[in-house]
């Protein structure tokens, strides 16, 4: 049984100072009866056991919450790591690429002369080579190549080896050129080295073409060809499914055309609007948002687990459905035996073969015709005596079951 008593508490005597007061000093003295319970021994085991299990469930939760907490730092902090490699791995290969053309410069008028020439006799035989091999079905010699060209056999060879040399010395004197074009168009699809590599070729094909006559620098004539080379490497190969050149086009201007009545309406401009402002049908606009969607795998991880794929969670098509599917094998059965019970074994086999009702793909009349020896007109005959029969009303009634 709990016991009170009173006792006196005196309050200690607090010293104030302040510029403002008058008194350096205040004495406060009080004696207040204050009752203290006395709680018995098994009272307080009783209720520190019960204060004891919630503070242990607090203190579980508490646990496991920082352990999350400790699971997605570290998720983050490896996440972080990947991307500064990726990054590192960017900044080194533009680092690396730079460095392979420091020591090189631009060619001269005449370098670039002599060069190109070589790439255009390179070229001429080997669209000679070509032509022989697709004329005759074989690998041509080297004295064939010579009668093409109206030269001699040794020269052959030599064409062949200059025309080597010059690309390998235009590529690696114009490879400055190339990668400032190529930066450009980085985190469109293609990798800086994918980049790099398209626009060396694009750099050759122009270097074919040049004609140093007309008074241009080679690396004038070729910027084009590079940035051209590019574009269309980043359109055909940066998608999973190719899109067609005029497709291409159309989306860049339905894209242009949606920014611009975005600035000048205030709001998203609809497909009839855009298709307006084009003159073009609304299907053309359509088909253009469609097919400018990115494509997403069916095996990406959709948690940070991983542990569920996007295919597992979208639904698929309506007739895959267990309802349908048990409907279909339902509806399958009742036709087979209808079929056996109303129709003779010509007409049970036309029927199946007319409608497709063995798994099979639907045939003709010709076809089946082909098959069974008989005449076109007479297939029809049996398939129209067997479906009158199957329009009884007590099949049909049977069959409604199943009409949606």
């Amino acid at each position: 049984m709990a016991i009170t008593t009173a006792t006196a508490i005196t309050i200690p005597s607090l010293k104030l100072q302040h510029p403002s007061l008058q008194y350096s000093s205040l004495k406060l003295t009080a004696a207040i009866p204050i009752p203290i319970p006395i709680i018995s021994t098994e009272t307080v085991s009783i209720s520190a056991e019960t204060v004891a299990l919630p503070s242990a469930a607090v203190q579980a939760v508490e646990d496991d919450v920082v352990a999350r907490r400790k699971k997605r730092r570290k998720r983050r902090r490896g996440l972080v790591q990947i991307l500064n490699l990726e990054g590192e791995r960017d900044d080194q290969c533009q680092k690396t690429l730079f460095q392979c053309v420091d020591n090189n410069r631009f060619l001269s008028s005449v370098e670039e002369a002599e060069l190109c020439i070589c790439l255009k006799d390179q070229a001429r035989l080997e669209a000679a080579r070509t032509r022989i091999a697709d004329t005759q079905e074989t690998e041509p010699n080297s004295k064939q190549l010579a009668n093409a060209l109206r030269t001699r056999k040794e020269s052959v060879d030599k064409i062949s080896c200059r025309g080597r040399q010059s690309r390998e010395r235009i590529i690696r004197n114009y490879r400055r050129l190339v990668v400032s074009i190529a930066i450009s168009y980085q985190g469109k699809g293609l990798s800086l080295k994918d980049l790099v590599q398209e626009g060396s070729i694009g750099l050759i094909r122009g270097a074919e073409r040049f004609d140093p006559r007309r008074g241009n620098k080679l690396s004038t004539y070729v910027y084009w060809w590079i940035k051209e080379a590019i574009m269309t490497s980043i359109s055909n190969k940066s998608r999973i499914v190719r899109v067609p050149g005029s497709l291409r086009k159309k989306m860049k201007k339905i894209a242009e055309a949606k920014i611009s009545l975005t600035k000048r309406l205030g709001r998203l401009p609809s497909c009839d609007e855009i298709a307006k402002e084009l003159n073009v049908n609304v299907s053309t606009v359509l088909l253009g948002f469609m097919r400018s969607k990115t494509l997403v795998s069916l095996d990406i991880a959709v948690s940070d687990q991983g542990g569920m794929t996007l295919q597992e969670i979208m639904p698929g098509p309506e007739e895959m459905t267990p309802e349908n599917m048990v409907k279909k094998q339902q509806l399958k059965q009742e036709l087979d035996e209808l079929i056996i019970e109303r129709l003779d074994e010509r007409e049970a086999f036309i029927l199946r073969l007319m409608f497709g009702l063995n798994g099979e793909t639907p045939q003709s009349c010709d076809e089946i015709g082909r098959s069974l020896k008989l005449t076109r007109e007479r297939i029809r005959q049996i398939n129209s005596i067997a479906l009158s029969k199957l329009r009884h009303r007590t099949v049909i009634e049977n069959l409604k079951v199943y009409i949606v």
